[in-house]
């Protein structure tokens, strides 16, 4: 659900550059009077982006990725009905507020159902996004190609060739008959992708009619605790870091073209063609990368893409005026920029919870990238010509991205406060168990000695006893009358114990324990 929902989002972004001069007179402007329609997508794209982080933490996320799908089905279905230019503005203002929930959104659910598994998954989103944003062109050409062959006649289609070629035609000049066409080509390829998203909108309502924001409270409540000792100046950092990435990506696939036929002189076709091999080795490396990602670790994916990028982009600022080298240059360059966004996700996923606030801000560093960096370095090739400033850019970005990612490495690695606490306890739990078995051991030990000791004063006693008892008997038998004998038994009487045998019970062969000398005698 959440690729199908990525791929509409796609779609929904890209379908707006192929149909853009139909907008224009289906509005009746010129294509350069309503250029505040990307300006009006993006800033409701920020705003979506932050609305989304903030509903994201605090209801369901099947229900809210849901109604951003249905809000961007009802604009996209509008769009195509809208005469007033400032309607269609705020129409493309909601479809861009929608579109920042749903990437913001989408980002963090599949983080939080797939958890450390979500390497591939988020693969396999940022793919939907590329090939979304690949039909899309293909779908709306296919749309006006269809209905130009059947219905315009040939004047008619010299006419609107003329309209999208030149930028500045007024919409007047086309007839009726043009204007009726053009908004019944254009209607299908908005009718047909919106239709498509209330098909996923309605899949994301089953889903929340299942109960699935139990198991993500779970997980919520279990990942408390774990955030990282830098959370926010990760967060931060990871910021700046998709500002710079997603700014050269946009910058390098909207101005090669320009660059093709400027400063390496290449015909329309060529550059139209260095244009594609940028974009079509993005799209497949983001494919190749969702079975990548189930061998490889996130940070090793985004230190070989940073590492591509740095080589491939540096080759392209200096050494751009060999063909050969400004083609494989330009696909490389697109490979390693596929990988970076969603494997950056991933990454910080592991060292700290990312929270829909966190996944707004990196949705709003990829927007804020988009928008300033382009317009940036159109500024600055308007101003030096002769300067290609679109290679320099995307050499200073790649660099940019190579300086940030160690240091947001050292930070994320760095032990929590937590950690160290624990660390702490648990040396001081053995320290005292240890202590605890040396007493132990030592006071096993004098008892033993203390058993030893009475052990033997046992034994002396029993030794001292029979011998006593020995001569007793001896002495009884062998002595007649009143003899000497009887003087020396007296003094080894009055040393034996008055609790001995010999005193307490008589000899063993007498009951009588009261033993008179004298009547034995």
């Amino acid at each position: 659900a959440l690729c199908a929902a990525f791929l509409g989002l796609g779609m929904s972004i890209a379908v707006l550059g192929p149909t853009f001069p139909n907008l224009a007179a289906n509005v009746g402007k010129n294509v350069s009077d309503i250029y505040y329609l990307f300006v009006g997508r993006s800033l409701g794209y920020l705003g979506g982006s932050v609305i989304g982080g903030v509903l994201f933490d605090c209801m369901n996320a099947s229900l809210l990725l849901a109604l951003s799908l249905l809000a961007t089905t009802v604009g996209l279905y509008g769009i195509p009905w809208c005469k007033d230019s400032l309607l269609l503005t705020v129409l493309m203002s909601v479809i861009g507020g929608s579109m920042g929930i749903l990437d913001t959104g989408g980002n963090v659910l599949a983080l939080k159902t797939w958890g450390a598994e979500a390497g591939p998954h988020m693969q396999a989103l940022h793919f939907s996004f590329a090939a979304g944003a690949f039909v899309a062109p293909i779908l709306a050409k296919m749309a006006l190609g269809g209905s130009e062959s059947k219905e315009l006649p040939a004047a008619e289609k010299t006419n609107q060739s003329v309209l999208k070629s030149v930028p500045t035609a007024s919409a007047a000049s086309a007839t009726p008959a043009l204007q009726h066409h053009l908004e019944e080509d254009f209607l299908w390829s908005y009718v047909v992708i919106g239709t498509y998203l209330l098909l996923i909108s309605i899949f994301f309502f089953i889903l929340c009619s299942k109960g699935n924001s139990a198991r993500d409270k779970s997980k919520n409540s279990q990942q408390k605790g774990m955030f990282a000792k830098y959370h926010y100046a990760l967060i931060g950092l990871l910021f700046v870091f998709f500002l710079f990435y997603v700014g050269a990506e946009v910058t390098y696939g909207s101005y090669i073209f320009t660059y093709a036929k400027v400063f390496a002189e290449m015909k329309e076709n060529e550059a139209a063609a260095l244009n594609s091999v940028f974009w079509g080795a993005f799209a497949a490396c983001r494919g190749v990368a969702i079975f990548g990602a189930a061998f490889l670790y996130p940070g090793t994916m985004i230190v070989l893409s940073l590492l591509a990028s740095l080589v491939s982009s540096s080759a392209l600022a200096f050494f751009a005026h060999y063909r050969a080298l400004l083609w494989v240059g330009s696909a490389v360059y697109g490979a390693s920029m596929a990988t970076v966004f969603p494997s950056g996700i991933s990454w910080i996923e592991q060292y700290t919870v990312v929270q829909g606030k966190s996944a707004s801000l990196f949705v709003i560093g990829a927007a804020l990238g988009e928008m300033c960096i382009p317009a940036v370095v159109g500024y600055l090739q308007g101003r030096f010509h002769h300067i290609p400033v679109i290679m320099y850019t995307a050499f200073g970005c790649s660099a940019m991205t190579v300086v940030l990612f160690p240091v947001m490495y050292k930070l994320a690695i760095s032990p929590r406060e937590n950690d160290l606490k624990e660390v702490s306890e648990s040396e001081t739990r053995k320290a005292l168990l240890s202590n605890s078995r040396l007493t132990e051991d030592e006071e096993d030990e004098e008892n033993e000695e203390d058993v030893r000791e009475w052990n033997e004063a046992d034994f002396e006693v029993i030794e001292m006893n029979d011998k006593l008892k020995n001569s007793l008997t001896d002495t009884s038998h062998k002595i007649p009358g009143d003899s000497p004998a009887q003087v020396s038994l007296q003094p080894h009487l009055d040393n034996v114990p008055d609790d001995s045998p010999v005193v307490a019970g008589g000899s063993p062969g007498r009951p009588n324990g009261n033993f008179d000398w004298e009547k034995s005698d």
